[in-house]
């Protein structure tokens, strides 16, 4: 009689027993290295917030007790007519300033990619203005500008032109801070876009030149979309900053009017919004209104950055 095979026996082995959780103890001094960074950010940055906001629903004078205000402050900015006086100026010098900085900052970029001799002392000199203090910029291109004796009026009178009174005329204002704003950033974008540029392969460019098409081409099919990321993050930057410009307008026109050093000068042509927001806060001693206008300017600067990233973000899907 055949005898029944027996079945072999598998033996299972257990799965190993996870490791312990370790609670806050266990780390706490990993916690208590990265700590000082969340505390000067709660202290100088979460806490200023919030209180501006809380402060913007009430009337404060900076000394006496505060007063319930409610939603009047923010009403009241709806129809402020000085404030929507100075977004349009704002909006006017930002454009003014950055599309031909943008367009300055990508033919530097260019040129310093080609360039072979002499990179970093280049690349040096075209930061050198980002780094330089915005009060010197501002005192120099007072004289640039100035009326009687400004190197630009010099430069038009040899050539024929009549002077232009650049610091006491509406649009003349609005073109000498653009001006200043884009002298300071250019050479900053331009080291931005080189960056981006050293990134794009050179098989590209080869295969380009192989198929015959030139420079030009070059340019607008392979070097333009390969940067949108870059020229998307330069335009929002440039947003940001253009939008919340305070200390170009203030120290180049703080002279050209007796009103306030926060004035914007004649006509308050270079009144920025910012401006508006420290002559309503310092000189005005209206704490609540200025925090309602602060968060206005948040509002503005949060919109036109979402618009420009939709447009950059659109021409890169078509």
């Amino acid at each position: 009689m055949a005898t029944a095979l027996e079945k072999p026996t598998v033996t299972v082995e257990s799965a190993p027993a996870p490791p312990p959780r370790k609670g806050f103890r266990a780390y706490w001094h990993l916690y208590a290295a990265i700590s000082p960074f969340y505390l000067l950010f709660i202290c100088f940055g979460l806490v200023p917030v919030g209180f501006s906001l809380y402060l913007s629903f009430h009337r404060w004078d900076g000394l006496g007790p505060m007063e319930w205000a409610g939603l009047s402050q923010y009403q009241y900015l709806l129809g402020d007519g000085d404030f929507w006086s100075s977004i349009g100026n704002t909006i006017v010098i930002w454009a003014l300033a950055t599309f031909p900085m943008i367009f300055l900052a990508m033919a530097t970029a260019v040129l310093l990619n080609s360039a072979v001799r002499f990179k970093n002392a280049y690349r040096f000199a075209y930061f050198l203005p980002n780094v330089t203090s915005v009060v010197a910029i501002a005192i120099i291109f007072g004289s640039v500008f100035s009326t009687n004796f400004g190197l630009v009026n010099a430069l038009l009178q040899a050539v024929g032109l009549d002077q232009v009174a650049w610091l006491n005329t509406p649009w003349g204002i609005k073109v000498a801070v653009a001006t200043l704003m884009t002298w300071q950033w250019t050479g900053y974008n331009a080291i931005i876009f080189l960056a981006g540029l050293q990134t794009i392969p050179g098989e590209l460019y080869e295969a380009a030149r192989m198929d015959g098409a030139g420079p030009v081409q070059t340019f607008f099919r392979i070097t333009l979309p390969m940067m949108r990321p870059v020229l998307l993050f330069v335009l929002v930057i440039s947003t940001v900053t253009g939008l919340q410009s305070f200390s170009e307008p203030q120290v180049l026109l703080q002279n050209t009017s007796n009103d306030s050093t926060f004035s914007g000068g004649p006509g308050h042509a270079g009144r920025t919004m910012v401006l508006y927001f420290f002559q309503q806060t310092f000189d005005n001693n209206d704490f609540g209104y200025g925090a309602a206008v602060a968060w206005g300017i948040f509002l503005v600067v949060v919109l036109f950055s979402i618009i420009n990233w939709r447009l950059v973000q659109r021409r890169g899907e078509d």
